[in-house]
């Protein structure tokens, strides 16, 4: 086999991004002359792979929010399907994003090119059915959580658990002190991290919510200080118009900053948006609350298809309620508030949370990017998985 293989791949946001990269890699240990191209963010066009069009084109989210989007979307589709049959790919890597790049990959399929899908689509939650349409689509689904597999192997679809990069690249030595360093924050403050999202619709329906619990906190707690990340210059100016509304920045208790994992190690407590942060939080043995609110239309719409307990990642790599989640009307600045007096009112209650944060993390800690490539690098030359 020619080492100088076309790759296809496709990341829709910034944790697709950075497993794009991760993989990317480690596919070139393995085969050096490898080109990628197809849609990436900062960190896999670091790696080399040529975008044809910005990552962010593809960050919608929901049941409704997209449909104003479809021309675009399918106008892109059929770009890329064309491009990579013209350019006889080798395989094409799907990151996430499921609604598009499964319709990518089915029409790759139909074209006899390898198709991988690289995080799983929340089949086990909803919209069951999805699963037909896998497997006539998907040649190797790759999952993070090792709760994901059991569904692909009832339907006999290849699938291999690769665990999840976070749990790689986070150690377990606590750097508390060396970030709140970088903030000018003392080892005995009171520190909270919010984190209200990083889409444009999830700081708007978030963000004034976690920042009236934050003022509320302040009453009570006066001592309280607050750090802000931001990821993107529109989520940066979307925060500190939230912020200035309020009547309350710039102030010494609340910072704006442009690190999550430095605030996250940072803070006693993190109130944040359910997704992949929560992940990194519970990595980072930090405990949280988690929050979310959609659309109302898509929310009437998801709470009836969705057929499980928890929405937080870290319930639902326990199986059990870990840590408080409060969704869509349950969400309020008030019961924040009391959220996070509980905790600043008895801080050591966490401890066996934290135990619990370790064992998970252990368990996601498989060198997910490596074990990516090897299995594509299996289904490249015709070894059974």
């Amino acid at each position: 086999m020619s080492k100088a293989l076309l790759f296809g791949i496709v990341a829709g946001e910034k944790s697709g991004d950075i497993l794009g990269a991760g993989l990317i890699a480690e596919l070139r240990k393995r085969y050096p002359e490898a080109k990628f191209v197809g849609i990436g963010g900062p960190d896999m066009i670091a790696q080399g792979c040529e975008s044809l069009a910005a990552m962010d084109r593809l960050s919608v989210m929901g049941f409704v929010e997209p449909l104003g989007r479809l021309p675009e979307l399918f106008a892109l589709k059929k770009r890329l399907r064309n491009f990579f049959i013209e350019n006889s790919i080798a395989a094409f890597i799907g990151i996430d994003n499921p609604d598009f790049n499964l319709r990518l990959e089915s029409e790759l399929h139909q074209h006899n090119i390898k198709t991988v899908h690289y995080v799983s689509p929340s089949v086990w939650a909803y919209r069951e059915k999805r699963i037909y349409k896998i497997k006539k689509s998907v040649d190797l689904m790759l999952t993070l959580f090792p709760f994901e597999t059991a569904i692909y192997q009832q339907h006999g679809i290849a699938v291999k658990c690769v665990g999840h990069p976070l749990a790689d690249s986070i150690g377990f030595e606590d750097q508390k002190q060396l970030h709140r360093q970088k903030y000018d924050l003392a080892a005995d403050d009171a520190v909270v991290a919010l984190m209200p999202g990083s889409r444009g619709g999830e700081i708007k329906r978030l963000g004034p919510i976690f920042l009236a619990a934050a003022i509320e906190s302040l009453r009570d707690y006066p001592q309280l200080r607050f750090l802000i990340p931001f990821s993107s210059a529109e989520a940066k100016i979307r925060i500190n118009a939230l912020l200035k509304a309020s009547n309350i920045f710039p102030s010494e208790q609340f910072q704006l900053v442009d690190d999550s994992h430095a605030a996250i190690s940072a803070a006693d407590l993190v109130v944040l948006a359910s997704g992949t942060a929560t992940l990194e939080t519970l990595l980072l043995r930090r405990p949280m609350i988690v929050g979310y609110k959609l659309a109302s239309l898509t929310y009437a719409i998801a709470s009836r298809l969705v057929k499980i307990p928890y929405v937080a990642l870290p319930n639902l790599l326990a199986g059990r309620p870990l840590v408080p989640e409060y969704i869509q009307h349950n969400l309020t600045a008030t019961g924040l508030r009391d959220e996070i007096m509980k905790f600043m009112q008895d801080v050591k209650a966490h401890e066996p949370l934290l135990e619990e944060f370790d064992a998970i993390h252990h368990s996601l800690r498989l060198d997910a990017s490596k074990q990516a490539a090897a299995a594509i690098a299996a289904l490249l030359e015709g070894d059974k998985h």
